[in-house]
Formats: C-alpha cells, sequence, structure tokens
C-alpha cells in the first residue's frame, strides 16, 4: 500500500519518532516505492523532499554549492521562521521575538554555513580534533569512565542516561572548554533546552526559557572575555582567538558556535551510548560476543550509531534545479536528508534490521556525510569504544528493565530515560 498523505505528513511531527518502528516502517516502504517523495507540512509549511536512499543522501551531500545548509536559506531543520511562529500559536504561546535574546541576532555557526565560510569556521576548531589530540584524550576518557561506572557499582540498578550515558561526554565536553566540572550541570540543562522544546517534560515558560538564554549567554561571554585575556588550548581559546581574514570571530557568531558545541558535544554520543545498551539488551548473543571477545568493541560501535542513528534527518534547501531519479528538484525546494532511513538502507546492508556487531558494510549516515561530516565524530567513536569497553568488564549482564522514554522531537533520536539493571562485578586487575 503506498504511503499515505497522512503519514507523509507525519513526518514533521515527533510522535512517529517516540517509536522508531513506526517511523521505519513508513520510511521502508519510501525506499522501496518512492524514494525521492514529496512530503506536505503542517503550519502552512511549503512541504518538502523525503530523501531515503544512502546513495542519494551522499549524492546531495556531496553538493554544498547546490543543496545550502546556509541560515539564511533556511538551515538545517525543516520548519521556517514563520512556521515556527504559527507553531507557538497554535501551542498558545507568544511568538514576538525577545529584545533580552538580541545577542544572538545575525550569529551563525559552521552547521549552518556552506563554503568557503563553512570550511573557515571549521578551521577554527580542528586543533581540537586531530588524531594526535585525541588519543591524548583516551587516558582521561578512561579515567573518567571508570569513575562513573564505578559509581553506580553499590546498587543493582539505575536511570542510565543521567548516571551514565550523559555523564562521560559532559564531563569530556567541560573539559574540553576547559571548565569546572561542577559547571556541566549548566551544559547539560541548556542542551536539553535547546532540543526539547515540544517536551512537556522540558519545556519551559518564555519567561523562564529568555532567563535561561540570558544565563547561557552571560556564561559564554564570560569565557569569551577570560580567553581574550588568558587564551589556552581548548575549543573556546580557540574559537575566541582565531582570526577569519585577520578578524576575530563577530559576537553572535561566536555565541551560535557556542551553542553548537555544546548540543554536539554531548547529544549525539549520549543517545549513542544509551541506545547501545537498549540494543545489547534485546540482541543477548551480540552481546555475549563482545564479552566473549573485546576487542570486537571497536567494530561493534560502528553498528551502535547505525543502528541508533542519533541525528534522525537534516535538512537543505536547493539552490538550483536538480534531477535525482528522474525527479525534478526545484530552485528554493526543502529536503530532508533522513539519515535514520538511509542506515536501513536494504541494498547498502543484508538485513538492515538486524544488530549485529560484526557487521561489514560501509560507514553509516549518522555523522553526516561530505562537507557537514561531524568534526567530533572520531572523540564520540572514543568515548562509546572506552565506555563499552569498561562498562561490559564490570557489568555483563546489563539490560534494560522498564519503559524507555524519548524526547519529543524528529530531529534527534534523544532517549530521556532508560532504566537498567544489573550484576556488579570488580574490574579485573
Amino acid at each position: 500500500m503506498p504511503v499515505s498523505e497522512q503519514e507523509r505528513l507525519s513526518l514533521s511531527f515527533p510522535d512517529p519518532f517516540q517509536d522508531p518502528a513506526i517511523a521505519h516502517r513508513i520510511f521502508t516502504r519510501l525506499r522501496a516505492e518512492e524514494p525521492v517523495a514529496w512530503c506536505p507540512e503542517p503550519w502552512g509549511g511549503p512541504g518538502f523532499w523525503s530523501i531515503t536512499k544512502y546513495d542519494d543522501i551522499q549524492e546531495i551531500s556531496k553538493l554544498p554549492k547546490l543543496f545550502s545548509s546556509d541560515g539564511r536559506h533556511g538551515g538545517i531543520t525543516l520548519p521556517d521562521p514563520a512556521m515556527i511562529a504559527n507553531r507557538a500559536r497554535e501551542l498558545g504561546r507568544s511568538d514576538e521575538p525577545a529584545a533580552e535574546l538580541s545577542a544572538f541576532e545575525g550569529g551563525r555557526s559552521m552547521i549552518t554555513m556552506d563554503p568557503p565560510e563553512h570550511n573557515q569556521h571549521r578551521r577554527m576548531v580542528a586543533p581540537g580534533f586531530t588524531p594526535q589530540t585525541l588519543d591524548a584524550l583516551v587516558p582521561r576518557i578512561r579515567e573518567r569512565a571508570r569513575v562513573i561506572l564505578d559509581g553506580i557499582g553499590a546498587q543493582s540498578h539505575c536511570e542510565f542516561v543521567s548516571s551514565v550515558a550523559a555523564e562521560l561526554p559532559i564531563q569530556m565536553l567541560a573539559e574540553l572548554f576547559d571548565v569546572q566540572q561542577a559547571d556541566r550541570h549548566k551544559l547539560f540543562q541548556w542542551s536539553n533546552l535547546i532540543i526539547g522544546g515540544e517536551d512537556p517534560d522540558l519545556a519551559l515558560p518564555r519567561e523562564q526559557i529568555i532567563a535561561a538564554f540570558m544565563e547561557l549567554a552571560g556564561y559564554a561571554l564570560k569565557l569569551y572575555q577570560e580567553r581574550q585575556a588568558q587564551p589556552g588550548n581548548d575549543l573556546i581559546s580557540m574559537l575566541v582567538n582565531t582570526r577569519l581574514d585577520g578578524e576575530p570571530m563577530s559576537v553572535p557568531d561566536y555565541l551560535s558556535a557556542f551553542v553548537l558545541l555544546v548540543v554536539a558535544g554531548n547529544e549525539t554520543t549520549r543517545n549513542s551510548i544509551s541506545g547501545g545498551i537498549q540494543a545489547l539488551s534485546e540482541y543477548p548473543a551480540e552481546r555475549q560476543k563482545l564479552l566473549d571477545d573485546p576487542t570486537l568493541i571497536p567494530r561493534a560501535v560502528d553498528e551502535i550509531i547505525r543502528w541508533v542513528h542519533p541525528v534522525i534527518y537534516m535538512r537543505r534547501t536547493a539552490l538550483a534545479d536538480y534531477t535525482l531519479r528522474g525527479v525534478t528538484i526545484r530552485a528554493g525546494d526543502k529536503l530532508a536528508l533522513w539519515y535514520m532511513s538511509g542506515n536501513r538502507d536494504e541494498e547498502k546492508w543484508a538485513d538492515p534490521f538486524t544488530f549485529n556487531v560484526t557487521r561489514e558494510g560501509p560507514r553509516h549516515l549518522s555523522f553526516g556525510y561530505g562537507q557537514h561530516l561531524c568534526i567530533g565524530w572520531r572523540l564520540a567513536e572514543l568515548q562509546l569504544q572506552v565506555l563499552f569497553e569498561e562498562l561490559l568488564a564490570r557489568y555483563p549482564d546489563i539490560r534494560v528493565d522498564g519503559p524507555v522514554t524519548r524526547i519529543r522531537t524528529n530531529f534527534l533520536n534523544s532517549i530521556k530515560t532508560m532504566p537498567v539493571r544489573y550484576t556488579p562485578r570488580s574490574r579485573a586487575a
């Protein structure tokens, strides 16, 4: 049965993604029947093209001059400002811009830039992600992972996201920012605020949102001033002191870059860790393979990230007409590159809906592709590898033990709570 108009419309809402199996059923049919599919939008939106095949997502991602990420063309998420305003009115919220947020006006980060600007801004923080820099971080990642995991050893169960999955990446982010570890709680709260606007558990009244953003801006600007006076080797110093065509980064761009690092620095890693535990719980034979042979863990990390698809989609906007699979995409059209769907493409992997820690095949799309490949992808992989090495050595029978809840969003596959149970085991000397 063809994918209905209502199912296409549903992709603009969080609901199908609360149970990923529902969204996967839609995408499986689109891949088979209409891989370049027109989808209507709510809230006065013009509609968009759903791109669901692996090769097509790669093709578009390699053409940034034709398919833009630039915020001036709409950016990387599907809703345009007018749609967001209409949605706010529908929910009974004020859509008038807050004067207090003027510090963010006009700011853009590299994720919403096209070349050559994107390349220039990317190079500013690139020294923080060189192979040598990341290799040097591994002992610190392992030390932090051990402390976190030892901290849950006094009991046989815990809420895994807050106790483990969120802790390691946010601690490492604080270290990369060279800020006090106590500040990580603020960074985590701001990240949830930014991505959780439609989640009833995370959404705040407008006054509190304004206050939180003002606190975030004040914190970021304080770091800006400190690193101007005393530069270091941290990511904030790189943003503040690297010159673009001889000029420092503008304050609005700095604030936007700070927000990007806060979200990207913990979201994908946090959710890949949680989703990995969920997958190993559902596939105990695969977990046993890792227990029998821990050298498989690096390969398993790749499969975990494919399976979890922590980023569900990225938007592009066509700057010129383009034909894909016989379909003409017009200049100005929006496209959703559904990484979630590309990671289950039957033409790229045998049995893609089975979790397999020894899987062979192409690299997943979860970190993007081409120009916008996530700059921190290797850091995320290292954190997953180290954490699963340490975790399975201590708690080999760890398993999900209750309902898993997700943040209400169709942009990130973000697990909110996940109870787990385990039998503690002392780490071998």
